[in-house]
């Protein structure tokens, strides 16, 4: 394959791979908003239905051609990755939309805003768009893969919005669900909504609802102030549960912390566990985790799964875990937490997130706060059952394990689980 090249707005490039990577990249700065990479499939300039919509809250596409994979941090540059898969592609679909959303902001704030289209093969760049002309937009088009005589190219576009997601969305025939106004509040002015002078009822309601639900487009952040949200109240009711832990290592080193410089230098040092404690309604207990080779099952008790576990860094996607929420009136309660496996001393200096992404409904997200404490485990986040419904909670709770005890019994005794712990290795 020929050198990358870097395309102005309107040319077009071939795409020879058989599967690409997308990376919507930008750099970052305190106060900018933070972006969001998604893909519409169409047919003819639009899409078959909402299922054709991959983002953060559907990530991944019902035939497996396009998947949402989620932000990675290198240095001061946050990409939020694609991946589409040519050969599990739709005949009907002949195009795949790149589009990004500013989700706090202006895409005038945005700086370095980019789109690369990577051979997932080998790692090569195939195409590279820098648009920097932004002013008040809200949601770009940034680029398109296309069908032309049976081969895919791609398109650099750089068309902005400045009514968002949702107007971007709705423009290819996405019906948006916007949050509910409570009846005294003005309705927002966009995305457009017909208005009656002085309506003297409320509207009647559509004759036939569609049969889909239509997409949110609402992510939740929990905070210290506001730590919990109900699982069913944000539409995950079913399907499965994706818990996705990314982290970055912070560029400056602070008192012992300097102490992990070197060894956190290169995120191939660094290997954090993803792990669940679990509780059934049964009253059977126990753990989900790479030591031991514990990695649960999604289709059998705990219906918890650990998706593996990746030592070299080289995955972009970090550590996930996966609940199976069709049977969550089996679960009782069920703990995710974080150990350091090796590479560093303690969480300080790691710039960590959690994503829990339900398979219908709006992503859950929350930030860990600065490590202060010499802390190899973390609680992440405390999911409770309560009559058919999941709540979640933000923990984000570092403990220091007494000399000579596990991160497991750690977190065991500071939550009250109650099992035996046997030394493990992975």
């Amino acid at each position: 394959m020929g050198a990358s090249m870097t395309m102005q707005k309107g040319t077009n490039v071939a795409v020879p791979a058989r599967a690409v990577r997308i990376e919507l990249g930008r750099r970052t700065s305190p106060g900018t908003p933070d972006v969001d990479g998604s893909a519409l499939l169409t047919v003819s300039g639009k899409v078959r239905s909402d299922a054709d919509f991959v983002f953060y809250n559907q990530p991944v596409h019902g035939s497996g051609a396009v998947r949402h994979e989620g932000k990675r941090t290198a240095g001061d540059v946050v990409t939020d990755s694609l991946a589409v898969d040519f050969a599990r592609m739709e005949p009907a679909i002949d195009r795949v939309v790149v589009a990004a959303s500013a989700d706090g902001g202006t895409f005038g704030q945005v700086a370095g805003l980019h789109v690369r289209i990577v051979d997932q093969a080998d790692g090569s760049e195939i195409a590279r768009f820098d648009t920097a002309d932004a002013t008040v937009e809200t949601a770009f088009i940034l680029g398109e893969l296309y069908l032309r005589q049976g081969a895919w190219k791609f398109r650099a576009v750089g068309q902005g919005y400045d009514t968002g997601l949702a107007g971007l969305a709705t423009d290819f025939g996405i019906s948006v669900d916007e949050p509910r106004q409570p009846a005294t509040a003005a309705r927002p002015p966009a995305p457009p909504v017909t208005h009656r002078a002085a309506p003297a009822r409320p509207p009647a309601p559509p004759a036939a609802p569609p049969v889909t639900q239509p997409v949110r487009l609402t992510k939740v952040t929990l905070t210290k102030e506001a730590p919990t949200v109900s699982l069913s109240k944000q539409g995950g009711t079913s399907g499965v549960l994706r818990v996705n832990l990314n982290w970055e290592v912070r560029k400056q080193f602070r008192g012992w912390g300097a102490k992990l410089g070197r060894a956190v230098a290169d995120h191939a040092d660094l290997d954090l566990d993803l792990c669940a404690l679990y509780e059934l309604t049964d009253g059977s207990k126990g753990v989900v985790q790479a030591l031991g080779n514990a990695f649960g099952s999604l289709g059998q008790p705990p219906w918890i799964h650990l998706d593996g576990d990746d030592r070299t860094g080289a995955v972009s996607t970090g550590e996930n875990l996966t609940v199976n929420l069709d049977h969550k009136d089996r679960l009782r309660r069920v703990l995710i937490f974080v150990t350091i496996y090796e590479g560093a001393r303690s969480f300080a200096d790691l710039h960590a997130t959690v994503t829990l992404q339900p398979q219908n409904g709006a992503a859950i997200d929350f930030s860990l706060d600065e490590c202060t404490v010499p802390s190899t485990v973390c609680a992440l986040a405390l999911i409770t059952g309560s009559g058919g419904d999941l709540t979640v909670q933000r923990e984000a709770r570092y403990l220091v394990p007494q000399r000579g005890v596990s991160p497991q019994r750690t977190i065991d005794a500071a939550y009250g689980w109650g099992m035996n712990w046997t030394p493990g290795r992975k």
